[in-house]
């Protein structure tokens, strides 16, 4: 009997601009409901108006309370931006990886520099590392600098071992070197008793008490890393040929990997310094956009990084509910959700191929 393609077909007949129409009114109602709810009740009229007071020439808030209006500017506005920014470009990092190594099971994290993203910020917390301007951004400067540095010996002994800078040579490097990191963070924590809960807290990820000034240091480094990624969406197309395919047809392979390699470590650095560290996002929102679809990059991408910064408000908003008027650290939710997700996908998967 013939294997049916039912499948193939369905993703087929689903028109792409209908998959981004989808997509976009989903991340706009996240967006709504993310700054509408939360532990004050602000009517959805007032926030509307308070959002749309954003745009020029319009003025909706004379009628509105002051506080109304300071708590959304000041308080769930940066918030709910910022975690759109990091959950985006978790996702297409994510993506960007899974297409890099042809690997499904891969995500943001490989390379490793995300735990040496959070060894920076983790040591900042233990040594109380202050910026002269902004006190609180010491932890996120601390955890950029060291995922920049990580990429760089990533790269280095990659090179010392096999100046091909093979696959799997890059992501045994990225292994040891999370390894390594993540027995300095807990070593770290060991000796750190005062601020030991402080540490724990924040490898758990949060968006409390992120304010503007996050946004403006995170927006411009997750923009430039993005396009970056959207940009070589072809030559990813090409790798998940193989790399001698992709040679064959013109892509220089090394130049290529590191390039796309320095975006993803700018992308997950800058992300999990300003966040803690968030699970499953880079690995599951990637494969829910392929199932949608499909495998070519030129949507893949653009899709992964819309649908990144969807998932991400609202398990921001459920990480702001679900104990209300406590907070559940942000990881805790993405981990929970993001593994029943995959369970669901991965056991699909396997029906499929059986």
């Amino acid at each position: 009997m013939k294997p049916s393609n039912k499948n193939i077909n369905i993703k087929k007949l689903i028109p792409k601009s209908l998959i981004y129409a989808i997509f976009i009114a989903l991340f706009l109602t996240g967006l709504l409901l993310s700054v509408w709810v939360g532990s004050v009740d602000i009517p959805i009229f007032d926030t509307l108006k308070i959002l749309l007071n954003k745009l020029p020439g319009i003025n909706f808030t004379h009628n509105i309370p002051k506080s109304y209006i300071d708590i959304i500017e000041g308080v769930r506005l940066p918030r709910v931006i910022l975690a759109a920014l990091v959950g985006a470009a978790l996702s297409i990092a994510g993506a960007a990886m899974q297409g890099l190594l042809r690997n499904p099971l891969a995500d943001s994290s490989t390379l490793g520099v995300s735990s040496c993203a959070a060894l920076g910020s983790v040591l900042a917390i233990a040594l109380k590392l202050k910026t002269p301007i902004l006190p609180q951004m010491g932890v996120f400067l601390s955890g950029i600098a060291f995922a920049l540095l990580s990429f760089v010996a990533i790269i280095a002994l990659s090179y010392r071992i096999d100046p091909s800078l093979s696959t799997n040579t890059i992501i045994l490097t990225g292994v040891i070197i999370s390894m390594f990191a993540g027995s300095m963070i807990s070593f770290i924590v060991f000796v750190s008793k005062e601020q030991m809960r402080n540490i724990l807290f924040w490898t758990m990820g949060s968006f409390a008490g992120r304010g503007w000034e996050y946004v403006a240091i995170t927006a411009p480094i997750i923009i430039i890393g993005s396009l970056g990624i959207l940009g070589y969406w072809r030559e990813l197309n090409a790798f998940a040929l193989g790399e001698e395919k992709a040679r064959y047809l013109g892509v220089s392979v090394k130049r290529v990997k590191i390039t796309i390699m320095v975006f993803v470590s700018m992308l997950v650095g800058v992300s999990v310094s300003a966040s803690g560290t968030i699970a499953f996002v880079g690995l599951v929102i990637p494969h829910i956009t392929r199932m949608l679809s499909g495998p070519n990059h030129r949507h893949l991408l653009p899709l992964s990084l819309i649908g990144g910064a969807t998932f991400m408000m609202f398990t921001d908003l459920a990480s702001r509910r679900i104990l209300r008027p406590a907070e559940l650290p942000i990881g805790v939710v993405t981990s929970l959700i993001g593994s029943i997700i995959f369970i669901y996908i991965f056991h699909s998967q396997r029906n499929k191929t059986s």
